[in-house]
């Protein structure tokens, strides 16, 4: 047996590539399971996008390898959608890299920045991957929790008060995901002063900050945030474009730099047709937006009426693909009371213990299926509700529980 290894050791399988796996063992003819787990928008690109992509693949001459820092239209559009929504002004030579999705920039920027043995600073809940990654390049993971009592902000006098000297990264990620927080200026430009006094870089994980937020911000317009701030942001979620892994990083040359160092080396650049559909994207005015999240608030009313039926509590005031909610104190074990669910209806939602342990009480609903399947969700779940009280539903490890 050939040895792993040992960074991989503390580090699991992503939770949706063996839970959707699972998931789609499921599926039958007559009834298939409605996924209400997963952000993947459902939603096209403009047309504009797609014909972009289409008459760029159709020259020979545009399928060769790339510059490693993407075609200078592609940074000049990423410039330019900066200026417009967030009113930040980036040197479109330096201090813009594009990615292919943002996800792979948190593993770039963690080679790039963190030595084995340092601390990062880890959102609880937050996204899984900041996690992942930090183990996998060693460093010592500190959490700071988003504190449902805070309206899941972060308690920035606990935060004052920790030693932070050997911190190297802190991860932030407003609009925040799972939990649809929206930071202010006010906590950014304390969490900026924060990494400014204490020598760290912060890094804010951006993709949601157009998806049902009247004001979408950049922690790079906060004043300070040059010399110690990187942002993540991409097309995947606000642009209908996922599956085109199109993303960049913003910020400070010297701090560009050191990411491009560690990139160059892990791939051949952006296929052509790519960038050219991701300039025609950024140029989207406010009504396609204003549409998208028209769609968006419809979704999210249909999930509020599943939260509602299944006895949960939640905020309507939360910006992002999803909606976060707190189970009914009566299940004493959420990630179970998933499963059943998902077992005796066919609806899957996500548990809220894969963002953390402050998130163990909660469960996701994504906005990326229509009206018509969350419709079809809560009738599902309302009916086995009614029709299977006091019966059994067999369970994944061949056990039976009573809904």
């Amino acid at each position: 047996m050939i040895a792993t290894a040992n960074r991989i050791k503390g580090v699991e399988e992503y939770y949706f590539s063996k839970k959707l796996a699972e998931v789609r063992t499921l599926d039958t003819g007559d009834l298939r399971v409605i996924n209400l787990g997963i952000g993947s928008p459902d939603l096209a690109p403009s047309a504009e996008t797609i014909n972009a992509l289409s008459t760029s693949a159709k020259n020979p001459a545009n399928h060769g390898y790339q510059n490693y820092k993407g075609i200078l239209p592609l940074r000049q559009a990423i410039a330019d959608f900066y200026s417009k929504t967030y009113s930040v002004n980036l040197n479109p030579e330096t201090e813009i890299l594009p990615l292919m999705g943002s996800k792979e920039g948190i593993m770039h920027i963690s080679m790039a920045f963190v030595n084995e043995g340092e601390q990062v600073l880890i959102p609880n809940p937050g996204y899984p991957t900041y996690s992942s990654v930090s183990n996998l390049v060693g460093a010592k993971l500190i959490s700071y929790e988003m504190k449902e009592e805070l309206n899941w902000g972060i308690d920035l006098e606990v935060l004052k008060k920790k030693d932070l000297s050997q911190v190297k990264v802190m991860w932030v990620n407003f609009p925040h995901m799972p939990t649809g927080r929206i930071a202010s200026r006010e906590e950014l430009k304390i969490l900026v002063d924060l990494a400014r006094q204490n020598n760290f870089l912060i890094v804010n994980d951006n993709p949601y900050s157009l998806i049902l937020n009247e004001s979408p911000q950049s922690i790079l317009s906060i004043e300070g945030a040059c010399d110690v701030a990187l942002e993540l942001n991409s097309l995947s979620k606000s642009h209908n474009m996922a599956g085109w892994r199109i993303g960049w990083l913003a910020g400070k040359k010297e701090l560009i730099d050191a990411v491009l160092k560690v990139k160059s080396n892990m791939d051949s650049g952006m296929f052509l047709g790519l960038q050219h559909a991701a300039v025609e994207a950024l140029k989207s005015g406010n009504e396609w937006f204003q549409k998208q999240n028209e769609i968006y608030r419809k979704r999210q009313q249909a999930a509020c009426a599943i939260l509602q039926k299944l006895g949960c509590t939640f905020s309507t005031k939360q910006s992002g693909l999803f909606v976060w909610a707190k189970a009914p104190d009566a299940v004493a074990d959420v990630e179970k009371w998933i499963d059943e669910i998902l077992y005796g209806t066919k609806v899957f939602i996500t548990p809220g213990f894969i963002f953390g342990d402050a998130g163990k009480r909660f469960i996701r609903i994504s906005l990326c299926a229509t009206e018509e399947k969350l419709n079809e969700a809560l009738s599902r779940i309302s009916d086995y509700k009614f029709k299977t009280s006091n019966s059994k539903t067999v369970m994944p490890d061949g056990s039976t529980v009573s809904i």
